[in-house]
């Protein structure tokens, strides 16, 4: 099988030489979800539906307010929806909070990487020199996950599923 990875140089010769592994042997196993933040919910969840794409489940922040709705793309990928705050100021970048540093009032949110070994997998990319914005903890979902940045600053959810969690759940047809 080709790389995937491979070039083709000016005189359309490919470069099938394996992409260089800097950090080791990462387990990052596939795209988990992208997330959004969208000023209409029922809108969005609108639009998406008529993709076939599906509300599965959503999270409420602990005084019962909706944080977020989860929609089911096939197995155990997944879109979120966060509704935004209309008319809320760009949350400052530099801040390593989650909940305060995503980026801009509506669009692009963070990419959700799934891993089977996420401590392990810190471990590796702090040895590396990839600071560590959120260090492993369980989130609302009973999932493992940690924050990182990509180069242009771009947030990068890394998470493990844990066989509870409503992600497994969907992918294994429960509801």
């Amino acid at each position: 099988m080709p790389n995937p990875a491979a070039t083709a140089d000016r005189t359309g010769a490919l470069d099938l030489t394996p992409a260089p592994q800097h950090l080791g042997s990462l387990m990052i196993t596939d795209l988990a979800h992208l997330a959004f933040l969208v000023h209409d919910l029922d809108a969005s969840l609108a639009f998406y539906a008529r993709l076939g794409i599906h509300e599965a489940f959503r999270i409420h922040h602990d005084d019962g307010t909706l944080m977020l709705v989860y929609l089911h793309v096939g197995g155990d990928r997944f879109i979120e929806l966060f509704p935004a705050e209309d008319g809320a100021p760009a949350p400052a970048q530099d801040d390593a909070s989650p909940s305060s540093s995503f980026g801009p009032p509506t669009g692009y949110f963070h990419l959700c990487l799934r891993s089977d070994d996420l401590r392990g997998d810190v471990e590796a990319l702090r040895a590396g020199g990839v600071p560590i914005l959120i260090e492993p903890q369980v989130g609302k979902d009973h999932n493992l996950q940690a924050w990182i940045r990509d180069a242009d600053g771009h947030l990068i959810e890394l998470m493990q599923l844990s066989e509870d969690s409503p992600q497994r759940r969907i992918a294994r047809g429960e509801r």
